[in-house]
């Protein structure tokens, strides 16, 4: 009796004693071989040079420009913590600051039908689920199973010599079985580090698909309106042309002008409505791409023509180059280099050694009806009691070219960092120097068109009256249609420019 119950006894020292080597060795999970992330230096100025160029301007270009907002100033400059990318924060509806309630329309149209917001998202749920995947490696896995085994052992195998003959056996089996690969050295935190970094860089990329997208509906949008203006200043012309051979004609009739006049006056008919076709063509185009943009088929879709109003969005004195923090681009980056810093350690990790625990506990019978009885118990631990202890000796240097391919790795995320902060710096430079060089064009622009408006009318007074050829009333006509043109075309680079100045400071002028 003492003696079966020493027997039964022996499993659970066993196990008592795997488990406490198993807690001792998971100690050493805190000499983990990730490196300590080194964030790149870099010097950030803490102001755009064009913003501050162009306030002088902007101020000039206010008196000229119509109703429009101006954006609250944003906090005072001051050093960029590129280790703190603000692209969590709620997306800002910047859009509105346009004024156009279509507008806010189609943005919320295409962020629920975009193809390539549907796209990141799934790409974000893919990154998710191999984050819990990685994560999964942290607890023990557990198995169960049930179920006959045929066995037929060969005499030889028994002990009983070559002719001897064999036996054969069922055995019912009901068996839990447990591995735990225990994080020496940190190899399984460190890739659960890296799987989270990826994920938050691909849910940085995923931000960075909406503003683009929001961006390109806003720029493709204001486009439109601008071909519309275009579209119905053509119209007017080729319609006062109309009228103008019409009366022409009366006047050739009864000997008043030449036939070279007319003639005239169809060539520059020709012409308008040549060009009024092809302002049509981009209008259907660029009809086409928005509706792509919203997740619709071209024929799906219509807006109303309505031409682009005149807009004034003035940007706030001092504009902090702090700011950027909420570009995702530059978060995702900056989550890449984490993401590969982690990888170094799970390639140094390799050179250590590994440490696997595994056991199994159930019963086994060779008759289903015995199989729940206490004595069929049976258990099983790995070797070494219960624990897999693997030491790496010798690879023909393939680790060692895993920690370099890794350190490479971080290396160029590094390089792809830096170029992605001094591309957007370069971006917001661009989109600034863009609105104050369109500001100090449409003032030109205007004065231009007023001063040819006048001509043109001078030009038509006196050729009523005889006094000029009608080519000089052809020129000033012209004239004053390239300037209206030219004007409206600048009106819709300003608002593309301003939807581009958004997007190069990730969404917005506020913190």
């Amino acid at each position: 009796m003492n003696r079966l119950l020493m027997t039964s006894r022996r499993p659970a020292r066993w196990m008592l004693r795997a488990v406490a080597l198993g807690v001792g060795v998971f100690i050493l999970t805190a000499c983990a071989v990730t490196p300590t992330e080194q964030r790149p230096e870099l010097n950030l100025p803490t102001r755009f040079v064009e913003a501050d160029r162009g306030a002088g301007a902007e101020a000039n270009a206010g008196a000229n420009a119509g109703a429009g907002a101006t954006l609250k100033a944003a906090e005072e400059p001051g050093r960029w913590h590129p280790a703190e990318p603000a692209d969590q924060q709620t997306p800002s509806p910047w859009w509105t600051v346009f004024g156009d309630p279509v507008l806010v329309r189609l943005e919320e149209e295409a962020l629920k039908a975009n193809p390539d917001v549907a796209i990141a998202m799934a790409r974000l749920k893919q990154s998710r689920a191999l984050t819990a995947r990685s994560e999964s490696a942290r607890a023990p896995t557990v198995d169960a199973g049930f179920g006959p085994t045929r066995q037929r052992i060969s005499g030889a195998a028994a002990g009983r010599g070559d002719d001897a003959p064999g036996s054969t056996q069922t055995l019912w089996r009901a068996q839990a079985s447990v591995a735990y690969e225990v994080d020496l050295f940190g190899k399984v935190s460190a890739g659960v580090a890296a799987a989270r970094a990826d994920a938050a860089q691909q849910q940085a990329l995923s931000h960075q698909m909406l503003l683009l997208v929001q961006a390109d509906v806003a720029r493709t949008y204001l486009s439109l309106r601008q071909l519309e203006g275009e579209r119905r200043l053509l119209r007017e012309t080729v319609s006062l042309r109309e009228d103008a051979i019409r009366l022409l004609e009366r006047k050739q009739g009864v000997g008043a002008v030449a036939r070279h006049v007319v003639d005239q006056a169809r060539t520059e008919l020709f012409a308008a409505q040549a060009e009024h076709v092809a302002v049509d063509q981009q209008h259907a185009l660029t009809s086409h791409a928005l509706a792509t943009l919203l997740g619709k088929a071209p024929a799906d879709f219509a807006l109303e023509a309505t031409p682009l109003t005149q807009l004034s969005v003035q940007l706030p004195a001092g504009l902090p180059s702090t700011l950027l923090e909420r570009r995702p681009d530059i978060a995702a980056a900056e989550r890449a280099m984490a993401a590969e810093n982690a990888r170094i350690g799970v390639a140094k990790a390799a050179f250590f050694p590994s440490l696997t625990l595994t056991g199994s506990l159930g019963y086994e019978s060779s008759d289903l009806g015995n199989l729940g009885r206490w004595s069929q118990r049976t258990f099983l631990l790995g070797p070494l009691v219960g624990t897999a202890l693997s030491l790496p000796v010798f690879d023909g240097g393939r680790r060692r070219a895993d920690v370099d391919r890794a350190s490479a790795r971080y290396e160029e995320q590094v390089a792809v960092y830096r170029k992605t902060v001094l591309q957007a710096f370069r971006e917001v430079e661009d989109a600034l120097v863009s609105m104050r060089t369109v500001d100090e064009r449409l003032g030109h622009l205007r004065g231009a068109e007023e001063a040819s408006t006048n001509v043109a009318r001078s030009a038509r007074s006196r050729f009523a009256e005889g006094d000029v050829d009608y080519l000089i009333v052809v020129d000033a006509e012209r004239t004053l249609l390239r300037h209206r043109q030219s004007r409206l075309q600048s009106e819709g680079e300003r608002a593309r420019a301003t939807v581009d100045l958004v997007r190069a400071l990730g969404g917005g002028w506020e913190l």
